[in-house]
Formats: C-alpha cells, structure tokens, sequence
C-alpha cells in the first residue's frame, strides 16, 4: 500500500494480494483517523459480501472467487471502544458484468485498489442495539 495526504484526506493505493477491511483498520488506527468517509474502485480475486437479516439478527454471507471488478466500495469511519470502526459495503460484477453487492467483510485485491478517505472533523461512537441487532451511531454531544 502506498498513500498519499491532501489537507485532511487521504488517497491510497492498495496492491495486489493485500486486504481492504484489514488495510484500511490498520490505516485508520496508524493514523489516528475517527471520523471519515471511504470511496473507491478495484479489482479482486476474491470478496466475502453480505446481508443482515433483520428477522434473525444476522449476517449471512457468500464468498465469490474470480475476476471481479470492484464497481463501488462506500462507506464511514466511526469509533467502537475508543478504536476505528469500519461499515463498508460493495458492488463487484464479474466478466459477464452482472452485480454482486453487500456488506464487506473481506476482499483480497488482484491488481489494484484506489481508495480516498475524507476525515471529518470529531468522532461519532457506535453501541451495540440488542433491538436491532447491530452497532448504531451514538452521537457524541460536546
């Protein structure tokens, strides 16, 4: 991975055989980073996406092995127990250029991955919602 800093936004560079949730935690937490946005584009081999079941309150996931371009990658950076907390979704498709989108759990990059992260200013934390099931904002009032 290489990057590069502009005021307070970031452009990486991910290379072949490296992590994108993993990479961009290790990122996040090196430098310091509690609130932002991510968007970018790519290509790989292998990806985990998936779905929250609102009845059951669980993920379920499908891992797809091939060539994938990665359409889109969007999502935020928060805090969960004073550490980065990522929410990343994706759209691939594969050579016939049909669709696959979810949440991100992991994809292993096969040539490149470009990816900005805007910082925000102040920090946004999450708690887990048993209600819901899942990790929701809580705003933080200063």
């Amino acid at each position: 991975m290489d990057f590069q800093k502009f005021e307070n936004n970031y452009l990486l560079r991910l290379d072949k055989g490296e992590e994108i949730v993993s990479t961009l935690l290790d990122f996040c937490t090196k430098h310091s980073i509690s609130l932002g946005k991510i968007s970018g584009l790519g290509s790989t081999n292998k990806v985990k996406i998936g779905l929250f079941n609102t009845h059951t309150k669980r993920y379920s996931s499908k891992e797809y092995i091939g060539d994938f371009e990665i359409v889109n990658l969007t999502g935020n950076i928060s805090t969960m127990n004073n550490e980065p907390y990522l929410h990343i979704h994706a759209t691939i498709s594969d050579s016939n250029l049909d669709a696959f989108a979810g949440h991100l759990n992991s994809a292993i990059i096969s040539g490149t991955a470009e990816i900005f992260i805007e910082c925000l200013p102040g920090r946004v934390d999450r708690k887990f919602s048993e209600e819901i099931g899942l990790n929701l904002f809580r705003f933080i009032k200063e």
